[in-house]
């Protein structure tokens, strides 16, 4: 059996580098310095997993918008259900496994979208399809914080690479989601949802096993880490903090007006059909996961703050353009945006963490509980809005949303080893 990493508790880097292999699988190579792959693989994929799971839910909204002759504030407010549990959840698990890391958590909480999807394949009211979108953001609230932690333990020092790894798993299932619903769940209907019931299985056979890996860590108390000597002040990482999550409304607020209403948008303004629109949709999360991609690595070599001050501001010039233009250069720029735009997720996250590594729980919970908070209201206060004015005023509105890049310019700057 592979011998855990072992973590240091000042800094949170790896002193002994682990075998890259998982408990039970075997491996003759010698330890080397560096990230563990094998994990970082195996909760990406995870991540991979849970997120293409949870795109499922806009993906089958023009579904049940059609079978239920739902409205746009509807529709907004399955997400909102779906997120709000997410959201709400998310930062007090993180503080409590923070306080009392629980090794097997993942696998057990990933149960929760399992039945979930089951549910939301059978429901035939409006009040059902809100209880099943709820219990699948409950899995995306357990699943987030500790898997975050993992990966960072997993990085071997390269944080952002790692978070990067981790990211782009769940933003290439996001990205699937749609192309399976179009290839699934239109032809075959609402039912077909349980038949994606097999993937959440095969994540909690993946998570139970990194769990496994996980546990002699918590065990030997290697999962905590102290701030560094000489990270900024109490009054500096509080600001800091708060300049983050203004970003990062920015970032999930406009992005929620494209997962939740794209397809709409596109109908409704090019008359495409639904699964014409479902591919364009495509197109920009397959975007947007590439952005995650090279965000991490860039912030690790280049510094975190001219990551996240590029990747907002720079999507403005696209984001200003895109209510005015026609399909196809609409879906150009929808990839600039959902490339620029993603290659501050990484840069957000591990930024935050640096500022207060001694509560990494709390920390991922919070920001990407936020993430989802800002997409669910978002969502539903973009669907009112687009029920009174029309779906082009709500792009046109938000258009302006990544001019709050500009409050990057307010973030300190860490530690030089932080990057």
């Amino acid at each position: 059996m592979n011998k855990p990493v072992a973590v240091d508790v000042e800094n949170a880097a790896p002193v002994a580098a682990p075998e890259t292999a998982l408990p039970g699988t075997s491996s003759t190579s010698p330890p080397s310095a560096g990230p563990a792959y094998v994990v970082l693989g195996g909760i990406s994929f995870s991540h991979f997993l849970n997120d293409t799971m949870q795109s499922l839910i806009p993906s089958v909204y023009p579904i049940l918008k059609a079978n239920y002759a739902l409205d746009f504030a509807q529709i907004g407010l399955i997400t909102l259900a779906f997120q709000f549990t997410a959201s709400l959840l998310q930062p007090v698990i993180g503080a409590f496994t923070d306080k009392r890391p629980q090794p097997f958590s993942l696998a057990i909480g990933m149960s929760s979208t399992f039945l979930g999807l089951l549910l939301l394949s059978i429901a035939h009211s409006y009040a059902v399809i809100l209880i099943a979108a709820a219990m699948i953001g409950l899995g995306s609230a357990v699943f987030h914080p500790e898997s975050a932690r993992i990966a960072r333990l997993a990085s071997g020092g390269r944080f952002g690479m790692a978070q990067s790894v981790f990211q782009v798993g769940g933003n290439a299932g996001t990205a699937l989601g749609p192309l399976l619903a179009a290839l699934i769940v239109v032809p075959f209907g609402q039912p077909s949802i349980a038949w994606f019931s097999t993937i959440a299985f095969l994540a909690i056979l993946v998570l139970w096993r990194i769990g496994v890996w996980y546990k002699p860590l918590v065990a030997a108390r290697k999962v905590v880490a102290k701030p560094h000597p000489h990270a900024p002040g109490r009054r500096r990482v509080l600001a800091a903090l708060v300049v983050l999550v203004a970003l990062l409304f920015s970032k999930h607020m406009y992005m929620a007006s494209l997962s939740s209403y794209y397809t709409f948008y596109l109908i409704e303004k090019f008359h495409v059909s639904t699964q014409t629109a479902q591919l364009f949709l495509f197109i920009f999360l397959a975007s947007v996961a590439a952005g995650v991609f090279f965000g991490g690595p860039l912030g690790d070599r280049f510094g975190r703050r001219y990551v996240i001050w590029f990747s907002i501001l720079g999507a403005l010039p696209f984001t200003l353009a895109l209510p005015y233009v026609g399909l196809t250069a609409s879906a150009v720029l929808t990839m600039f945006i959902g490339f620029i735009l993603a290659s501050a997720t990484s840069a957000i996250i591990v930024f935050a963490q640096e500022l207060v590594p001694h509560r990494l729980g709390m920390i991922s919970g919070l920001f990407f509980g936020f993430a989802f908070g800002i997409g669910g209201v978002g969502a539903a206060a973009l669907g009112e809005f687009a029920d009174r004015y029309g779906i082009d005023v709500v792009y046109q509105i938000c258009s302006f949303l990544p001019a709050l890049g500009l409050l990057a310019v307010l973030l300190p700057r860490m530690p030089r080893h932080a990057h």
